[in-house]
């Protein structure tokens, strides 16, 4: 791996390596480590979670600047407007950024869930978009029309029939002595045939939990027209699923619906003037090009959603439609950073200094030549010399069992061959071979990082979603260490493992003497809202990173983790009796006096002030 750690790839020229540490590519250029040093240094410990508003900005931009470009060129005659779905990050420090830095674009806020709908309410500039998707009940769709009355431009989508009848009781019951009722733009979501593909395929096609047939289509139809709110159908919906790795489905997708919103505007639903194409617009996750999540451009999505709109309405004779996305994974995952210290490294391999190696001629013949092959070890002899070290070891192994040799000269037998196969690897490694590729495998490092994969990585756990992972400093040593990555939670799942067809390299490091902090990179989408407090880890503490007009950065909004009492108060436990349960207890110890019970007692009540992280060997010298 290069010590790039594949940033070409995924990094979309959001970050660069200068020197040893990894910088944003923006206003004054501040490195990572900088960044956490300073948050550090106000008595923030564990793992921080850093929030850049200025890379929202960017990908809205590019996403809007994407579409203008396609109406110029086309000269397509319909509006682009775009929505944010709550469900990706409805966390406030990212909302209230999201809302700041889109402002000029007019970019609005889609609401799956009651309380979802309340923030987009609240938080949507007048003017902006607001659209309402997912099952909805009564006093749901009853929040809508106050939405509507309240001047918003929000829009229901109907996913049900029965739905639909709520919504005209609803505008019966809100509407009875108005006479000039208000109401939401509708809009109906419809079941494609079309589907998309990998893990969120079934979001699309005839089996997707959500959506409208074409049957249901028309008796809607019907309904809207029978009550007088025909005129309020306004958009289509549909979405074939998250994530989308190839074009190639969105564009049968695309033809589709087009086609039903020209059928219906042929039927006389004449304020009907969007399509929602939904979200899918894939982040690219890999940090190795055979590996690649994405085959399409942001251009080419813009160009293909352009062209086949016009194309279907130039064909079926009707205006060309707006257009509408709800890209949430796309706007939400580069913007946010987890930065998280190494606290131990359990090694797997051997180093030269615990060799125990007799006087010479004491040694046994296999022994010896091990020691031999591994002082005599270059390029030109590493395959050669490496297959005789592991025959050797096959030898050493039956020898030991069948009583031989001793434990020590098992030992130093093992410390040997992993030296050789470490080495080798290191003089063979522009080889991409099977064979070297277990070889690391046999020889990885274990860290432990202070984090939690199901707190802050829940997909990787659920769906196998990889994260692009990289040291923030040492990057002008080239690294050697394979490595698999251990959380701190008591679950064996708890761990990223060495993938020798993506391998991650790390450096060599003492942690008695110094930290080393991985940085966990596109984590802004899903996986704070979907994180799991297994063991009770909690959100790591926050900060949000803003830059001025003169590129100067500040840190601002920093929210801690919580405190032990705060996580179990949200379960539910009774703090005030918990409290006074373990002061009880200690006050009647009679294991100790009452000078150590009143130290104990302070020492009780600062632990409970902290967090669920644990202090790395950095804070624990720096508090002796």
């Amino acid at each position: 791996m290069k010590k790039d750690y594949g940033l070409s790839i995924w990094g979309d020229d959001n970050y660069t390596i200068e020197g040893e540490t990894i910088h944003l590519n923006y206003g004054m250029r501040p490195s990572l480590m900088e960044i956490t040093r300073q948050i550090r240094e106000q008595g923030y410990k564990g793992p921080l979670l850093l929030r850049f508003p200025h890379l929202i900005r960017k990908q809205i931009d590019t996403l809007f600047s994407a579409f203008e470009r396609a109406r110029r060129e086309f000269k397509y005659q319909g509006k682009f407007q775009a929505v944010f779905p709550l469900k990706v990050n409805q966390y406030p420090n990212f909302v209230e950024s999201l809302i700041e830095v889109s402002r000029r674009r007019h970019y609005g806020l889609e609401a799956g869930s009651k309380a979802e709908l309340i923030i987009a309410m609240a938080k949507t500039p007048p003017g902006a978009p607001i659209t309402v998707n997912g099952f909805k009940d009564k006093e749901m769709i009853a929040l809508a029309f106050i939405a509507a009355k309240s001047g918003h431009n929000i829009t229901v989508t109907i996913e049900g029939i029965n739905e639909l009848k709520t919504i005209l009781e609803v505008h019966r019951e809100c509407n009875a002595d108005s006479p000039d009722p208000v109401a939401p733009k509708i809009g109906m979501r419809i079941r494609l045939h079309s589907s998309g593909i990998g893990i969120w395929a079934k979001s699309g096609g005839y089996s997707s939990k959500f959506g409208l047939t074409s049957t249901e289509l028309l008796e809607a139809y019907e309904m809207l027209r029978e009550a007088k709110l025909i005129d309020n159908l306004a958009m289509i919906h549909f979405h074939i699923g998250s994530q989308m790795s190839e074009i190639g489905p969105l564009k049968k997708a695309l033809r589709e619906a087009g086609n039903i919103y020209a059928e219906l505007k042929r039927r006389g639903a004449e304020n009907l003037r969007a399509i929602n194409i939904g979200g899918g617009l894939a982040v690219e996750y890999s940090q190795h090009q055979p590996n690649a999540n994405r085959n399409y451009s942001i251009r080419e999505f813009a160009n293909d959603v352009v062209f086949a709109m016009q194309e279907i309405a130039r064909q079926k004779g009707v205006e060309e439609p707006d257009i509408f996305t709800e890209s949430g994974r796309f706007i939400a995952a580069p913007h946010a950073v987890l930065i998280a210290p190494v606290l131990e490294l359990f090694s797997q391999e051997y180093h030269e200094r615990s060799l125990r190696l007799k006087p010479e001629g004491q040694n046994p013949p296999l022994v010896q030549e091990l020691y031999d092959l591994y002082r005599a070890l270059k390029r030109t002899n590493a395959r050669e010399y490496l297959h005789d070290a592991l025959d050797h070891m096959e030898s050493l192994l039956t020898l030991f069992d069948l009583g031989y040799i001793d434990l020590e000269d098992r030992s130093n037998a093992e410390i040997l061959v992993n030296l050789i196969v470490k080495k080798a690897i290191r003089l063979l490694d522009r080889e991409d071979t099977d064979e070297l590729k277990r070889l690391q495998s046999r020889i990885q490092e274990k860290y432990l990082v202070n984090f939690s994969i199901f707190q802050s990585l829940p997909d990787f756990w659920g769906l196998g979603q990889h994260f692009p992972i990289m040291p923030i400093h040492r990057l002008d040593q080239r690294p050697s260490r394979p490595a698999s990555l251990w959380d701190i939670t008591c679950d064996s799942d708890g761990e990223i493992p060495f993938d020798p067809e993506q391998p991650l390299l790390l450096h060599d490091i003492d942690v008695e003497e110094e930290e080393y902090f991985l940085g966990i990179f596109l984590t802004g989408a899903y996986q704070e809202v979907l994180g799991m407090r297994h063991n009770l880890f909690t959100h790591p503490t926050e900060a949000v990173i803003e830059f001025d007009e003169e590129g100067e950065w500040e840190v601002r909004h920093i929210i801690e983790a919580q405190n032990l009492m705060d996580v179990l108060e949200d379960l539910d436990y009774d703090i005030g009796q918990m409290d006074k349960s373990l002061k009880t207890l200690l006050e009647d110890s009679e294991l100790i006096d009452e000078t150590e019970k009143r130290d104990l007692l302070g020492k009780l009540y600062l632990y409970l002030s902290e967090n669920s992280y644990l202090k790395t060997i950095q804070s624990r010298i720096g508090a002796e």
